[in-house]
């Protein structure tokens, strides 16, 4: 899309447009480095604030991949990003979910086509350091967006937001966005409470060619240890997240790549055949948390800072662009509203989403995990349900995709 269409759009669905009210008397500071950070800095650039960045100028070394929805590719699309333009960015036309347990109650197998609810594509699944790469060449050129290379040393409050940067240098704003992850800054200098709960889980990440097609389907085993999944990239290749037990994920990080991609084969059960040419690995201990509140005072949270879970059904990153979309609606009102009338409005419109994402895959993480009969029975019956009525289906593929009102 050019950008003139873009702007267009912004200002058609957002109302998302350059206020000269708006850029003389108030700036947003965003902190924090990953997609969600980069995307808030521009998207709030775009509604006409004065916007800086600060976070680590170290290139992002990140080897997973993230299915962007379609409800995360609009918005993408209004501030100016095209996500389809991305090296490497692939579509997935089916999502399947099989039952890759051993135990006596198992669920069905499901597909979800996507164009049984009129899309080509569900998502589109996207390296995260090319996505990072697309978003700051767009940001760099708007001339309400400063980077700000380095940490966050102190973050305090008054009448306006101070934060102090190890280099000593001080800035001033209005407001501040946390989008700085778990451990977050921003929430911890708020004063925002967290709930945090581990999980006996690890996720080894990667990606490899193979022999087969994979025809642009997403396939999730659900197994003992967590998800499983084959997520399709550009010719025969595929992104690997493997959730195990610690133990078995050191395991991996360690053995040859010959040795794991005979692994990769036989816990696939050889839909795409025989696996090569692996990339390097990462690992990350799975843990959730949920932040008490979205923002308080003058700061706000989006993305890992207000909430974070296991990578079941690409739920994670598509949840924080929802929070970037809410905060660039409300921060329009900046003009005629307090902050904290602001801030009262962003938690009411985000509450619900967060909560039923967050505690709705760490039901059904936790589904996998246990072996108590009730709970397999009810998990594989929700998936028979799925399978075999078409308008609960296309209303989970709906959901899934974010297709709601928020």
């Amino acid at each position: 899309m050019r950008e003139n269409e873009s702007s267009h759009v912004c200002r058609d669905q957002l109302g998302i447009m350059d206020h000269p009210e708006i850029n003389n008397q108030t700036r947003a500071i965003i902190i924090g480095g990953g997609p969600v950070g980069w995307l808030s800095a521009l998207a709030l650039a775009r509604t006409g604030l004065k916007t800086v960045l600060v976070a680590g100028d170290n290139p992002l070394q990140d080897q997973r991949t993230i299915a962007l929805m379609q409800g995360s590719l609009a918005f993408l699309d209004e501030i100016g990003v095209d996500a389809s333009s991305i090296s490497d960015a692939t579509p997935l036309e089916t999502m399947r979910l099989i039952d890759g347990t051993s135990r006596l109650i198992r669920a069905p197998e499901v597909s979800f086509q996507a164009g049984e609810i009129g899309h080509s594509f569900f998502a589109l699944n996207i390296p995260v350091s090319n996505l990072v790469k697309q978003i700051q060449d767009v940001a760099s050129t708007h001339s309400n967006f400063t980077f700000k290379p380095g940490l966050a040393q102190e973050i305090s409050f008054d009448d306006e937001v101070t934060v102090t940067l190890e280099s000593g240098e001080i800035i001033k704003a209005d407001l501040v966005v946390g989008a700085d992850g778990r451990q977050s800054k921003v929430r911890q200098a708020a004063g925002i409470a967290v709930r945090q709960w581990d999980y006996p889980q690890t996720a080894v990440v990667t990606h490899f060619h193979h022999e087969k097609s994979h025809q642009n389907i997403s396939t999730e085993f659900h197994t003992e240890t967590g998800p499983f999944t084959l997520v399709p990239l550009q010719g025969k290749r595929c992104s690997l997240v493997c959730v195990v037990s610690p133990d078995e994920a050191e395991r991996l990080m360690a053995v040859s790549d010959a040795e794991l991609s005979r692994y990769i084969e036989k816990r696939g059960r050889h839909l795409v055949g025989r696996v090569s040419d692996l990339g390097p690995r990462q690992s990350f201990p799975m843990s959730s948390q949920i932040a008490d509140k979205m923002a308080d005072g003058r700061a706000f949270l989006v993305g890992e800072s207000g909430h974070a879970f296991p990578p079941i059904g690409a739920q994670g990153l598509n949840l924080g662009i929802r929070d970037v979309e809410e905060l660039s609606k409300q921060v329009l009102n900046l003009s005629h509203a307090s902050i904290s009338d602001i801030v009262i409005r962003y938690n009411q419109k985000r509450q619900l989403d967060v909560k039923s994402r967050t505690f709705g895959v760490d039901m059904l993480n936790r589904s996998l995990l246990t072996g108590f009969l009730p709970v397999q029975f009810a998990r594989g019956l929700g998936l028979y349900a799925a399978k075999s009525f078409a308008p609960l289906r296309r209303t989970m593929m709906r959901q899934g995709l974010g297709a709601y009102s928020t």
